[in-house]
Formats: structure tokens, sequence, C-alpha cells
């Protein structure tokens, strides 16, 4: 994989406070003020969000380690994500013109990378006979919640796109990603021991009615 460096931050966080948005405005990284609701602020809002849910996810991971050691691989891949959803943010949170060529990003070696790891813990999974659903464990469902958020995100920035550029590769990265998220939400049951839990259309109230009455 290509091997790229970038600038550090050059950021000094003093105040956690500046009152500068007050009035529903915010600035991007070149300095633009633009309403908090504009969908730019929504695009890279909902990536922290997302960054945040996976935080949870890997701490959780990380309290389960000494009963299940594999899970360590989790927690190093969820850490390196949460890294790399920060890149993301940086550009989505830049207007093109004001990108630096040293900026941090995703690019094609974050997506290779997520497909590999994709490849690799579905490998030794059973073959779903239908969808799944949410939960068993912690981890699955906090993993869940992390490919919701993830798709959410991907929507977000497929509706900026169509009126402002956007980086074509954090798209696809988001799209990986939430597929990623999914195979390691069964990857963590089946490491756990978990039974999955299928979805069963007819164990809704309306399947179950006796239809003669």
């Amino acid at each position: 994989m290509e091997n790229v460096k970038y600038d550090q931050p050059r950021l000094a966080i003093n105040r956690v406070y500046t009152r500068g948005g007050d009035k529903g405005e915010t600035s991007l990284a070149g300095g633009q003020r633009i309403p908090k609701d504009a969908m730019r602020i929504d695009a890279y809002g909902t990536v922290d969000e997302l960054n945040a849910q996976i935080g949870l996810a890997r701490d959780t991971a990380q309290e389960l380690v000494a009963a299940h050691p594999a899970l360590t691989q989790l927690g190093a891949i969820l850490n390196r994500v949460q890294h790399e959803l920060f890149n993301a943010g940086s550009i989505l949170a830049t207007l093109p013109e004001d990108v630096h060529p040293r900026q941090a990003r995703v690019t094609e070696a974050e997506i290779a990378q997520l497909e590999a790891e994709i490849d690799k813990m579905n490998e030794g999974l059973p073959p779903l006979r239908s969808f799944v659903l949410p939960g068993g464990c912690r981890l699955n469902a906090e993993l869940h919640v992390c490919r919701t958020v993830c798709r959410r995100a991907e929507r977000v920035c497929v509706a900026l796109a169509r009126s402002e550029p956007v980086d074509g590769e954090i798209v696809r990265y988001l799209n990986r990603l939430s597929d990623a998220l999914f195979v390691w939400s069964r990857w963590a049951s089946h490491t756990l021991g978990v039974a999955e839990t299928l979805w069963e259309p007819n164990r809704a109230a309306s399947g179950q009615r006796d239809n003669r009455s």
C-alpha cells in the first residue's frame, strides 16, 4: 500500500468555548462561516458521531479481551478506523479549494484494507440463511449501531455531493466500512460463542395470530 505521510495537527485548544457559534454559525477549516445546519456540517458531524460510537464498541471489545484474546485484533482495527474517520472529517470540513496536499484524508489504501479485513473475518463465519437482528451480546449490538450510523453518514455525504464537490473516496470508504461493521458484528458474536438472532417474519404479532378467529 502507498505510504502517505500527512501533516500533524497544528492547533492549540486552550479554551473549550469561544462564543463564536452562538448565532448558529460555525467555521470550516478554511475560515468560511456557514450555518450549523448546513449539509457539509451535517456530513462531518455524522462522521464524528460514528467515531464516538466506534469508540464505545472498541472499549467494550477491550473489556472482553482477557476472556477472549482474539478480540485484540478487533480493538486494534476499530482504533485505526477512528483515526481514518477523523481524517475523512478533516476533508469534509474543508472546501476543495482549501485542501492542502499533505492534509489527512482517506484513500484507496484505507478502502483496500477494509476489504481485506472483511474477507479475512468472513472466512470462518457460517453462511447466512436470513437477515440477522442486532443483539445477542452488547458488542454485537454496538457494532450494529455503528453500522447504521455509518449508513446515515454515507447518505448525508451522497446528498451533499449533489450540490457540492465531495471526495468520492469518502463515500466509497463509508460504504465499505458499513459492510465491515456488519461482518465484525457477526465475527464478534462468533468469537464470543453467542448465537445470532435470525429474522423470522412470523415472530411478529400478526404472524402468530390465529387466522381462524
